[in-house]
């Protein structure tokens, strides 16, 4: 697995259902986060843009088959049905709507969690090697270092997973508070003050290879690259 989480979205409106798929990933080593607002399911998931979506058919408001259509208008994420239809015509219509994946409840963890990792690699690992970029620099997530200008720079677990977040939200402002429950999410402790300790370190590391300013302070508002 890489050096940062896969980060799994959640849409299904069973409490109960919910939590259990939210325990099953995050106790094999994924970041799951799950939607509770149905309203605003698009924009969720514009926002989070998560690596695999987990998506049930019968939803308050708009079905998992309208919500897989609105998706397929601007991400190609893996989706995965896992709903209690089990009819041929919802298979069908799953595939046909750009569904990656069809599994019925009550579903055997073993098969979804290998479907899951199986859809993974198949759409992330070509991009993983190639890192994230944005202005120059090239994260490695995989290899856990930043790349600029042909110079190489190691990182930390925290630093790492710092910059993943920035560089996956890059052009927005992050708030610290954001990126600490990222973090936290994520299993790794960091406060408010080993945070700014982090940027200060990866800063330095940064300007080292070349790299300066690359992490702007917004006051009162948080970081952006």
């Amino acid at each position: 697995m890489r050096g940062v989480p896969e980060k799994i979205m959640i849409i299904e409106d069973d409490p109960v259902i919910r939590t259990e798929l939210e325990t099953l990933l995050r106790g094999n080593g994924f970041l799951p986060c799950v939607v509770t607002d149905f309203e605003r399911t698009v924009c969720q998931v514009k926002d989070e843009d998560p690596h695999l979506i987990l998506l049930d058919i019968k939803l308050p408001g708009k079905s998992g088959f309208y919500l897989c259509s609105e998706i397929r208008s601007f991400s190609d994420v893996p989706v995965i049905f896992v709903t209690s239809s089990n009819t041929d015509m919802d298979e069908l219509n799953s595939i046909m709507l750009g569904g990656d994946a069809f599994i019925t409840k009550p579903y055997n963890t073993a098969i979804l969690l290998a479907k899951i990792r199986s859809l993974l690699k198949r759409a992330w690992s070509g991009r993983q090697s190639e890192g994230l970029s944005w202005h120059g620099a090239v994260l490695h997530p995989e290899e856990g270092t930043l790349e600029y200008d042909d110079r190489k720079v190691e990182l930390t677990k925290n630093e790492q997973k710092i910059l993943y977040y920035l560089f996956t939200h890059a052009g927005v402002i992050c708030s610290r508070a954001d990126i600490i429950d990222y973090l936290w999410d994520s299993r790794l402790y960091v406060d408010d003050n080993a945070l700014s300790v982090n940027i200060n370190r990866i800063r330095e590391k940064l300007a080292g290879i070349g790299l300066t300013d690359f992490i702007r302070t917004k006051h009162r508002q948080g970081y952006l690259i």
